[in-house]
């Protein structure tokens, strides 16, 4: 099941969004920390940087679950500046390693897409650490390749090696606007 949370629900939801976060840079994802971090950072991390945004309006947060179980998270952020306002940013792409494979990223992504057509943002944007399992996934979502920048991110796993970063953005038909005669 897939669906957007509100910002209760984000509250209350704080222990298995970190876990899910964790699990997932333990298992190699790219997605902005470095192992070690504790649970608390994972905790904080929503809580202080995700949750104000849900709350607000500016970020939606949607999470895929198997029963009670969170299999998979991923973030739209509308917050943009006054010249970006047609677009809309994919940020934290999470499916718990022992979910992968089924379908959930590419269903949060269309949950994703289709909020952000309902929202009349045509221009989608992401990064991805380049050559990473998800880069096929956006590919097929019609995402292109926009560059990329070498040694952008620190690996997750805490060697301190430099991974390059993918851009990539999709672009959806503008609604058809009324002709003035």
């Amino acid at each position: 099941m897939i669906r957007a949370l509100s910002a209760s629900e984000v509250a209350a939801a704080l222990p298995q969004l970190a876990a899910t976060l964790r699990e997932c840079v333990e298992a190699g994802a790219s997605v902005g920390f470095v192992m070690p971090f504790a649970q608390s950072e994972a905790e904080a991390f929503f809580r202080d940087s995700v949750l104000p945004g849900v709350a607000s309006g500016g970020r939606v947060l949607w999470v895929a679950s198997e029963g009670t179980t969170l299999t998979g998270t991923v973030q739209l952020s509308l917050e943009m500046m006054p010249n970006q306002r047609h677009r809309a940013e994919v940020s934290k792409l999470l499916v718990r390693p022992a979910f992968r494979r089924r379908g959930i990223a590419r269903a949060l992504m269309q949950a994703l897409l289709a909020r952000a057509a309902a929202e009349q943002r045509p221009l989608v944007t992401l990064d991805t650490r380049s050559g990473d399992s998800a880069q096929p996934l956006y590919a097929a979502l019609e995402f292109e390749v926009a560059g990329e920048i070498p040694g952008f991110a620190l690996a997750p796993d805490g060697t301190g090696r430099r991974d390059a970063t993918t851009y990539m953005y999709r672009t959806a038909p503008e609604p058809a606007r009324p002709v003035s005669r």
